[in-house]
């Protein structure tokens, strides 16, 4: 041991070793923060064109009370209900943002009725915008942790769990509970994503394929992390 430790020591006071070592960590440190960069980039690219192209619904609950929970899953149920039909036949994204923002109002009304129906005064805010959503599983399709286009519903105080669905494409009307979501639904989504896109967020699953799992989890972790970091920094500010 007192051997090894008489190397090192000598190789430390070489000062031509030392500049070596020190090259060599700058070059590994550079080496990191440029892989860090491309993959940051790629996760950018990749959530860009989601939240790009796709709208989602989030219905945000009073508390997390089991009455509070129930109301929310009811006032979920209306909305979808509603946009169902008045999104039949939107094959475009900002065709789905012109319906949703001239349907605002009444999304309101329905959502403050149901509210009134079960006797109860919360107030509701619907708005259009962007929101960070954590990665979330609609049967065989998986999104990645992100910032979202979405239709927010928030009853209350909003300080309860949360619900979501995909308005455009429309996963929201389907029934993705058995694992699978219909090869129209798919095709839709083929339609309005990159294939890249498309098979980062259908393909995750397949325990074969290795690539694709790699590239969900970059995008995931970097995504994840700048939301969790804004989050941190929000409670702060």
């Amino acid at each position: 041991m007192s051997r090894v430790l008489l190397l090192i020591k000598e190789f430390g006071n070489n000062p031509r070793n030392n500049i070596k070592f020190k090259t060599g960590v700058a070059l590994v440190l550079a080496l990191i923060i440029i892989t860090g960069l491309i993959l940051n980039t790629y996760s950018n690219e990749v959530n860009e064109g989601l939240a790009d192209n796709l709208i989602r619904l989030h219905v945000i609950a009073n508390s997390d009370s089991e009455a509070d929970q129930a109301l929310k899953r009811d006032v979920r149920d209306v909305i979808v209900k509603y946009m169902e039909d008045k999104l039949k036949g939107s094959k475009d994204i900002e065709q789905t943002k012109f319906i949703i923002n001239s349907n605002m109002t009444e999304i309101n009304e329905l959502a403050s009725s149901e509210i009134q129906r079960q006797g109860k005064d919360y107030s509701v805010k619907t708005m259009l915008g962007c929101y960070p959503f954590p990665t979330k599983v609609y049967g065989d399709i998986t999104l990645p942790a992100g910032n979202y286009q979405a239709l927010r519903v928030v009853i209350g105080k909003g300080e309860g769990a949360n619900w979501w669905c995909v308005l455009f494409p429309p996963l929201c009307f389907v029934d993705a509970t058995h694992g699978t979501v219909s090869e129209s639904v798919k095709q839709d989504l083929k339609n309005v994503l990159t294939e890249e896109e498309y098979n980062i967020i259908t393909s995750v699953d397949d325990e074969e394929d290795i690539p694709i799992k790699v590239k969900f989890k970059i995008v995931e972790f970097f995504q994840d992390s700048k939301l969790k970091i804004s989050s941190f920094l929000s409670k702060i500010f």
